[in-house]
């Protein structure tokens, strides 16, 4: 814009001093130049004012310019930071919720699991407690226990106490292996013809018979040889007295139980505690030899069971045995009439074959016989070479 005005002036001059050079042709030439270097002067002037001018201008514009930009960026930040502001507000809100949302899921889940610990808890207490009144009752068995141990101590310190104790275990092992009251297999306090009663009999067949069972209890003299108070000379003549008392219990049963002709060969020496059993056969192998010598099993409660049950087995297969011959006579009477069906069942399908080819060739006649009759009917008969000849023998 400077440029243009500047332009104009020097255009302006250039015109004014044409004008003065066309009406100071007469003039004369000192007049002429001072006149124009007034207006050189003048138009200096003009030019530097103008340009003044149009500096300030210029100057005011730019600053008003650049005030309104300040404004315009002033009125811009304030508008950004107010959506920034309400953009802040808007997230501190929505997290705000988010994070209180959390907080209540995290506390159900807090509350959920207090609930199924406390639960947990409880049902734990109360299993302890049951638990425990388990275990005050279990303490309570166990002390009438060790009352009546005590009292079974007791009762068999007496020689008869300990024979009934004997004889009751044997009579329920018995019951427990063939049933109560088989008197077939077994039998209590049995007499014999020596005038003796055996405590049990087991009934088996030929070729063994029956075989006594007596129980005896040595109890007194074992307790004193394993009492760990006493000396070992003491000991050891506990030890040759109770030897000594379970050799005579052996030749008993062997002077009594064994009977040429009525019994086995054999007997079985019941002993009730499986304590002096395995002191018998751990320690004193002599007085097995000695039993096997007299033909008398020493047995336990463990080692009774065992024999009664291969007892029973061998029972079993004797019965099997003793009745294959009867099933086997069964099936050949079977076979015979299963033969006996067999021809018959051949004769009648025999019969029904000779039946069935009867009634095929009265089906053929029937036939004919109808095919004929539907020519009567529509007035054919004779009319031609298809007459046919009804056999009236084949019916």
């Amino acid at each position: 814009m400077d440029y243009i005005i500047i332009g104009l002036l020097s255009l302006s001059l250039v015109i004014n001093l044409l004008l003065l050079i066309k009406q100071a042709k007469n003039n004369s030439r000192d007049r002429i130049i001072s006149e124009l270097k007034l207006n050189l002067k003048d138009n200096n002037l003009y030019l530097i004012d103008s340009i003044n001018r149009r500096i300030a201008e210029s100057e005011q514009k730019q600053l008003k310019e650049l005030l309104s930009n300040k404004l315009e960026t002033v009125e811009r930040l304030e508008r950004s930071s107010k959506i920034l502001t309400e953009s802040l507000n808007d997230n501190f809100t929505a997290l705000n919720d988010l994070v209180y949302r959390n907080l209540d899921k995290i506390n159900m889940r807090v509350e959920e699991r207090l609930n199924e610990g406390f639960e947990k808890t409880n049902k734990t207490f109360v299993s302890i407690l049951e638990r425990l009144s388990r275990i005050d009752e279990a303490q309570k068995k166990i002390d009438s226990l060790s009352t009546n141990i005590v009292s079974l101590q007791d009762v068999l310190t007496d020689k008869k106490s300990r024979g009934i104790f004997g004889e009751v275990q044997l009579n329920h092992i018995l019951s427990v292996v063939f049933g109560e009251k088989n008197d077939k297999v077994y039998e209590i306090q049995k007499k014999l013809g020596n005038s003796m009663i055996a405590d049990a009999v087991l009934h088996i067949p030929d070729p063994v018979g029956m075989v006594c069972i007596d129980s005896k209890f040595p109890l007194e003299n074992y307790r004193r040889m394993i009492d760990p108070n006493i000396p070992d000379v003491e000991r050891k003549q506990y030890i040759r007295d109770f030897k000594a008392n379970v050799k005579t219990h052996i030749n008993d049963i062997s002077s009594k139980y064994i009977i040429q002709g009525q019994t086995a060969d054999h007997a079985i020496m019941f002993i009730p505690a499986e304590a002096i059993f395995a002191e018998i056969n751990a320690y004193h192998p002599d007085l097995l030899d000695y039993a096997g010598e007299k033909r008398v099993w020493i047995t336990s409660p463990t080692t009774l069971m065992s024999v009664l049950s291969t007892v029973q087995v061998v029972l079993r297969n004797m019965e099997r045995e003793k009745y294959a011959g009867i099933i086997h006579e069964e099936l050949n009477k079977l076979g015979k009439e299963f033969k006996l069906y067999k021809e018959r069942w051949e004769s009648l399908a025999k019969n029904i074959k000779r039946v069935s080819e009867d009634v095929d060739k009265i089906n053929i006649t029937s036939n004919k016989i109808e095919r004929k009759f539907d020519r009567i009917s529509r007035v054919e008969m004779g009319s031609g070479p298809e007459n046919e000849e009804i056999e009236y023998s084949e019916i």
